[in-house]
Order: C-alpha cells, then structure tokens, then sequence
C-alpha cells in the first residue's frame, strides 16, 4: 500500500491502549479509507463489518453472520435486534481485546437511525468498561459530522479519536507513477489529484494524452462520469450544484459572481457553497493575512480532478464527443500549462509547509497562501502566488510559481519584487521563485548577487 504510514500508527496505537477506544473515521469517496482499515485487519485480528445500502433486516442479517464466525467460527441464526447482536459481541468479548470495524455506517444507521441510540447505550452500559476498540467509518461526511460526531447525535460525547482521511499530497501520489518524469508526475497530480482510485485509474505505461483519451474521455470509462456520479450519491439537486462548480472551475470566485452565473439568489448560493465546502470540493480563501471576515473572500475548487472534468469535460462534452477522443486529448494537452497554474500553487504550498516542517525556511510560517489587494506602488490590483508571513507579520517570504514552457525571464522577477511593496518595508523580506522551465541567465545571475532562491521542479521532489 502506498503512503498511509501515520493513519496506521494512529490505528495500531490505538489499539495497543488498553480500555475502551472509540475513532471515528471519515472522509470523501474513493479516498482509500476501506484500504487502510483493511490493511490494518491484515495485522490485526479484528470483527470487520461493511455495511451495504440495503434495508436494515438484511444489514442486520450480514452483521450477525460477520460476528459469528468471528467468535464461534460458524453461522447458526441471524440476531432477532441490533440490541442483541451488541449485546452478544460484549458477551463473547470477555476480558481479551476486541476490535469491531463498521465501515460505511451510514447505511446501517440510515434505514435505522435508532441504531445510533442502541449503539450508545451498550456503550454506556458495557463497553466502556471493557477492552475493546470501536471504528466507525463513512464516506458521507455531512452525516459522520453532524449524525455522529455533533452534538444532538447519541453518540456524541463517547468518541475518543477521530481521523479525516485526506487525499495524498502531490508527493505521495507520484509514487503511483515511478516510470514518469518529474514533470508529468506533477502534471498527472494537476490533473487526478490525491484520490488513491483516480489516481490508479492512470496507467505509467501510457503518457498523459492516452490516459485523458481511454480513461477520462472514453464513454464508459470510471471517470468519464465520476464527479456527476458522486453528487448523485452526495445531494439531492446535483443539478445546481454542477452550476456552482462549473462557475467556480471557470474562474467565477466570488458569491456574486457565481450567483450571477447561475442566474440564483446570492443567499441560496450561500447555502449550497456551503455544502460543497463540507464534501471537500471546494473551499473559502481569503488574502494571506487578512482577517477571516474579508470581504475579499472567493471560493476555489480543491479537487483537482473536479477542476479538470469540470473545465474540459463538463463544460464541452458534446464538442469532445464529434471531435473524437483522441484529438480531444490532443487539444486539452496543449492547454495544460495554463490549466496547471492554480494546481502548481497548489504544489508550490505544500512544498514550503513541508520544508517548514523540516526546518529549512527562514521561519516557520504563521500563515501561507495566496495573497491579492491594491498595490499602492503601482496604484493597481496586485497578486502574489504564495506569500509565507510569521506570527507577528514582520518577516515575510514572498514565492512565485511559474509552470511555463520557457525559463523565467526578468520581467517576472521584476514583477514579484514590486508586489512586495504593497507591504511594509519595515518588513524583513525573502524571495523565492519556482520554475518548471528554469530561468534566463540575467535572472540566475541577479537572484545570486541579491541572495533570492531559484527552484527547479527536481528540487519539490529533494
């Protein structure tokens, strides 16, 4: 399995505790959380229960049949309740550790809700007394959220760990491609992501044209539909939601704009927003260093792959259906490096979180993201990609990250040193430029003498 190594440890600490545990797992779909509990299940013995959206006698009917063969190794009768079947499992589990997984709880607590209050009064009752380790796992995360985890939920208040399964960061993910070049691992990473099954969906043994063309274009192909398939199975009205994101994948960023786009009120927008920021599709973002009330706030696609299909796929489909996939690869190729800007950002951010873990900048960071505002010296708007400031705003490190097909000119390097203007020059100020087709030799020679940073994509992989 790839990656994944601190989720396990969490999990095997966990289970090394002695007493009652209960972790509550959750996140997106197709994000690999049946992987790691199965992988854990491997080195474990553990009661593994996945539940199936089907009613709740036949739920019921499966899970009694799970926990037998766990403790007696055979099937006699399914369990006349859900009380009974929790009441066996404290039975059988005596003084010895058990570990009981019920993945995709929603669909046994959906057709029964009162399961959540059966659930709780065992635990009350018996399980906190005795050494066991429960995990309840769920893709929904509105519902692990709200039905589980919030306050008028039964269980509120027994959980004892949770774990947000995220999609991996750009260096996990280009694990799954060993075969490719530095470049194309960023760009199949743009393009997919960190979602473990989109990211297998892409064959090393294919370039990125021919993966677009079988595996995203091809009628019938897993992801030719994908983001449409999980609104369905996500919300009721996927309809104003495709609009919401195919506004904001065009680069309407703010609720104005997008309510205009969509031609909905501005509040009712507000409230769907809302819900695509609790799937992880999309999130609020204000100017690095800005109170969290600004009123400059936008709202960006965080799933690459959401971005992609709903740049490309969504928005021209019956164009790419006469075109033909093989010449439509061909064309969303040629537009990759300007589609590759915000993802590169993206990859750029996680490069300075990691080396601020290790230590390596000049600070760590109070705050980093991108930073936009009037620019007093040129009496205009202005932009800065990332911008790293410390706690107190008096040192900052100020990045520019260009995915070109050309080396870096000084033109841009000029560009980045007057946007720092906009700040104080009080401000201890560093600088730093991240380049996918390396720089001029004006450039190198210039940020050698003024002690300013030149990367390479080989260096976000060091």
């Amino acid at each position: 399995m790839i990656g994944r190594t601190s989720e396990l440890e969490q999990l095997n600490m966990l289970h090394r505790s002695e007493g009652f545990s209960f972790l509550i797992m959750y996140g997106r779909r197709r994000v690999g959380k049946t992987t790691i509990l199965q992988e854990f299940s491997h080195r474990h013995s553990v009661i593994f229960y996945s539940a199936q959206e089907k009613n709740d006698s036949l739920n019921l009917f499966d899970f009694s049949k799970t926990v037998q063969l766990y403790f007696d190794q055979q099937f006699i009768a399914p369990f006349s309740s859900w009380e009974d079947a929790f009441s066996y499992i404290t039975r059988k589990s005596g003084n010895k550790k058990t570990t009981l997984i019920i993945d995709e709880f929603p669909f046994m607590a959906g057709p029964n809700p009162s399961v959540k209050s059966i659930l709780q009064r065992e635990i009350d009752h018996h399980w906190k007394d005795i050494n066991l380790f429960l995990i309840l796992c769920g893709s929904s995360i509105s519902f692990m959220l709200n039905n589980i985890m919030g306050y008028e939920s039964p269980l509120y208040g027994r959980v004892t760990a949770t774990m947000e399964i995220l999609p991996f960061d750009y260096l996990d993910s280009a694990l799954f491609f060993p075969g490719y070049s530095e470049e194309e691992k960023l760009i199949a990473y743009g393009i997919l992501g960190g979602v473990p099954r989109y990211l297998n969906a892409f064959s090393e043994t294919r370039s990125l044209e021919e993966n677009i063309q079988k595996e995203v274009l091809r009628n019938g192909s897993f992801l030719n539909d994908e983001p449409m398939m999980m609104l369905r199975m996500e919300l009721r009205e996927p309809g104003l939601y495709n609009s919401i994101l195919e506004a904001i994948a065009k680069g309407y960023n703010k609720i104005t704009e997008i309510a205009d786009y969509i031609h909905e009120d501005r509040s009712k927008c507000g409230k769907y927003i809302t819900t695509l920021m609790t799937l992880r599709l999309i999130e609020k973002r204000i100017p690095c260093g800005e109170p969290e009330h600004s009123r400059k706030t936008i709202y960006v696609l965080t799933d690459h792959f959401c971005r992609f299909w709903y740049r490309y796929i969504f928005t021209n489909r019956s164009y790419y259906e006469m075109l033909g996939p093989a010449d439509a690869s061909r064309e969303i190729m040629s537009d990759i490096s300007d589609f590759m800007g915000l993802a590169f950002e993206d990859i750029c951010r996680q490069y300075l979180v990691r080396q601020a873990k290790r230590r390596k900048l000049p600070f760590v960071p109070a705050r980093i993201g991108k930073w936009w505002g009037n620019n007093p010296v040129l009496r205009a708007q202005d932009d800065i990609d990332l911008l790293a400031l410390n706690s107190n705003k008096t040192e900052g490190i100020f990045c520019e990250c260009k995915f070109t097909s050309r080396p870096m000119p000084m033109e841009e390097y000029e560009d980045l040193l007057t946007a720092s203007k906009a700040f104080p020059e009080s401000m201890k100020k560093h600088f730093m430029f991240i380049s996918r087709s390396g720089y001029t030799a004006p450039v190198q020679k210039r940020a050698a003498e003024e002690e300013v940073v030149l990367l390479t994509l080989h260096d976000l992989f060091l």
